[in-house]
């Protein structure tokens, strides 16, 4: 009967026999060590009563259209997050709050049309980004730089609009060629003459007139200084010129007034 030598080794003893109950497993998911799958439960929302320790998190084949701010609870050793094959049409700028340890990240197969670079500012570590077979016709190249350690890019079966607003892109992918995977995946799909024509097949040339007429900052600022000046100049020289044909007029009319006066 040794466990009634004191108080704390009654507690032991207690613990032992009752040990501290594991961290809930959310009802519609299937946990185990550090892994939680959520698939194919018709969710229509993240599970909040998530552990702390979760490491990796099945999410595919739901219901999910909408990932608003804070849409998971803290989890600071998350890894791997899978969203494939939901409804899923809008991430919202704070969505991924919490979750800067995230490498993986699986978005394909979904309804996006639009990503917001600051969405993706938490996630300092992710090396993986999956947004295939999404409705993606442009991507700000924002939100590719906002992910320092980004390696494996998947853009494949995406609407994409091959005019100048594709531009951006085109030169990030140019300049980032190693992390682009399936880039036979990357068609254009508008304007219909360069259907199903690879986006990486594009050299500078193709961008020409793009260059032309697109300009940079300085020049929109050098425009809303000049312009001002040159329309006070303007002005100034029409006036200069009309006093100068009034008085030459007026000098011209002299003689005859003299001659009549006479």
């Amino acid at each position: 009967m040794g466990c009634w030598k004191g108080p704390s080794t009654v507690l032991a003893c207690l613990l032992l026999l009752h040990p501290l109950p594991s961290p809930a497993c959310p009802t519609a998911c299937r946990c185990s060590l550090g892994e939680v799958d959520c698939s194919e439960h018709a969710l229509r929302k993240v599970p909040q009563s998530l552990s702390t320790n979760t490491i990796t998190l099945w999410l595919g084949y739901n219901f999910i259209t909408v990932l608003g701010p804070r849409s998971f609870p803290p989890l600071p050793g998350l890894l791997l997050l899978s969203l494939p094959h939901n409804c899923l049409e809008l991430i919202h700028s704070q969505a991924l709050v919490g979750l800067r340890a995230l490498q993986e990240l699986d978005l394909s197969n979904n309804y996006l049309t639009v990503l917001n670079p600051e969405t993706f500012l938490p996630l300092t570590s992710l090396a993986t980004l999956n947004l295939g077979s999404n409705k993606l016709a442009e991507l700000d190249p924002g939100v590719l730089r906002a992910l320092p350690q980004l390696q494996v890019l998947l853009l494949q079966d995406n609407p994409w609009v091959c005019s100048c607003g594709i531009l951006p892109l085109w030169r990030w992918l140019s300049h980032n060629r190693e992390k682009v995977q399936e880039k036979s995946l990357l068609l254009c799909r508008v304007p219909e003459q360069l259907n199903k024509y690879p986006i990486m097949a594009f050299g500078n040339e193709s961008f020409g007139q793009c260059q032309e007429t697109s300009l940079s900052v300085k020049y929109y600022i050098a425009f809303l200084i000049i312009g001002p000046f040159s329309f006070m100049a303007s002005i100034f020289f029409c006036t200069f010129m009309g006093s100068i044909v009034v008085v030459y007029h007026n000098l011209c009319r002299e003689p005859h007034f003299w001659g009549r006066t006479h």
